[in-house]
């Protein structure tokens, strides 16, 4: 199969040979921790099946030393900085597009510490994935599931205070739809108390977590713009106004969500989801896009999907974790939100962007791509008819840190390199808003003088996720 033309970046990929950059962490550090973790959830598995045989037991246990030995080889080849090998033949899907790019390197830049970063650790999610996919009895394991599972059940204090504020503002949407025209309006307040919300969804620091009762945004919009800038400090670059004055032109229109990971931070994409269906005059159906293997670790697959909302109505789900059991009506709250956003699945306001039942490996054509090594610089070229899908859109909104990586080609841009230009051939194909905290070394878009100032203020801001850049694109 022919390698498509892809998009060629001006300035290097970031990669392991980078010894300065984030990339070497990775393969040295981050990288050998997963595959451990992966190891023990596996041998995990396989002593319950001691403990509990079956007729399969037998067939399962071989099957689980096979695994546990191919990712011990990987681990011991990443260490040895051995080449990257082609990808079995599994029977899932995107196995070809990683060994024919593959090919196309030379031999000294095809191992683990030269290989390009972005290509390495995609490579390395679906190379695992090839290890459970070609067996009888782990083809639908996930085994990252129960780290998800873990995050999720340790977020209960800011699960409920979310719900709560949730079901206020719905209680409270006529006040809230006063005057949305106009700077500074209630809803507007609200907007980006939410989205911020959503933006820093992977932690769950309750100074981050917003309040959407009328009097209290009220009392947000007394001092306007300077309580918005207090709390948005961190957003190295802040293009949340430029969404909210694009949001005000539409009428029930459709956003799309572009998801990232499982647990507290899906459950923020399904409350702003919510608040913009539900307490706006602006959108009218979200689309949610999972992915199709397990990745990354904690990403979003179907099953976490409706899991993550079920998991709701459980009312021992929060219990192991939390010192004070749910209240009479926290547990009311959730049922609520659980039920509008069930109604919302049944009618068509939310969408999984694929069958909900869809087994891992095989997704349709359009959970293809999410899996793939690709930039998405390249989505036109090499996905067309999820770009298609993706223009049938008002809004797609990409979470993370990978979405992002994969927008701006995971490349050393100068810092002060506009959003635009960073995305290539994307560009002006579908209006887009990038909500992303800083985990890797990329980032464009900034003013002069922002990376000077962080270098000094905070050598690690790249990485450490504490601060953010938020990047919108509009369709031309």
């Amino acid at each position: 199969m022919p390698v498509p033309d892809l998009f060629k970046l001006p300035y290097d990929r970031c990669s392991p040979k980078e010894k300065r950059g984030f990339a070497y962490v990775s393969l040295v550090k981050r990288w050998p921790v997963v595959l451990t973790n992966i190891v023990s959830a596996v041998s995990n598995v396989d002593h319950e099946i001691h403990m509990n045989p079956t007729e399969t037991s037998e067939a399962k246990l071989a099957e689980g030393k096979k695994i546990i030995s191919q990712i011990s080889q990987m681990k011991y080849d990443m260490g040895h900085n051995a080449a990257l090998t082609p990808i079995e033949n599994d029977g899932d899907i995107n196995r070809e597009c990683y060994n024919d790019e593959l090919k196309t390197y030379p031999d000294e830049d095809r191992r683990w510490s030269t290989m390009n970063w972005l290509f390495a650790e995609c490579y390395m999610y679906r190379r695992l994935r090839s290890y459970f996919a070609s067996t009888i009895h782990w083809k639908e394991y996930d085994p990252f599931f129960e780290q998800k599972a873990e995050t999720y059940k340790s977020s209960s204090i800011a699960i409920v205070h979310l719900a709560k504020a949730m079901n206020q503002a719905v209680q409270e949407k006529e006040e809230l739809d006063k005057n949305f025209e106009k700077s500074g309006s209630a809803l507007e307040i609200a907007f980006l108390e939410m989205i911020q919300a959503d933006l820093w969804g992977n932690a769950t620091d309750l100074s981050l977590l917003v309040d959407l009762k009328y009097e209290d945004l009220q009392k947000l919009q007394a001092v306007g713009a300077d309580a918005q800038k207090e709390q948005a400090k961190n957003i190295l670059k802040n293009d949340l106004p430029k969404a909210w004055e694009h949001l005000k032109t539409l009428k029930g229109g459709r956003v799309d969500i572009i998801l990232d990971n499982a647990g507290f931070e899906l459950f923020t994409d399904l409350i702003l989801a919510d608040f913009l269906v539900s307490c706006t005059p602006f959108v009218n159906q979200v689309v949610f896009h999972p992915k199709a293997i397990p990745w990354f670790v904690s990403d979003v697959l179907p099953y976490d999907f409706t899991w993550a909302i079920d998991s709701l109505l459980d009312k021992q789900f929060f219990a192991s974790h939390s010192s004070t059991p749910l209240s009479s009506d926290d547990l009311e709250s959730l049922s609520n939100l659980v039920t509008r956003w069930k109604g919302y699945l049944n009618n068509g306001k939310f969408k999984l962007s694929v069958p909900e039942n869809t087994k891992l490996g095989q997704a349709t054509s359009l959970g293809r791509f999410w899996t793939t090594q690709y930039s998405f610089q390249d989505l036109p070229e090499v996905a067309p008819g999820t770009l298609q899908e993706l223009r049938k859109s008002d809004l797609v909104i990409f979470k993370g840190d990978l979405n992002y990586r994969k927008l701006v080609g995971d490349a050393w841009w100068p810092t002060t390199t506009p959003f635009e230009e960073a995305l290539g051939p994307l560009a002006g194909k579908i209006t887009l808003l990038s909500l992303r905290t800083n985990k890797a070394d990329t980032v464009v878009g900034l003013e002069e003088g922002v990376e000077e100032r962080m270098n000094k203020e905070s050598p690690d801001w790249r990485i450490s996720g504490k601060y953010a850049v938020v990047s919108f694109s509009k369709r031309r």
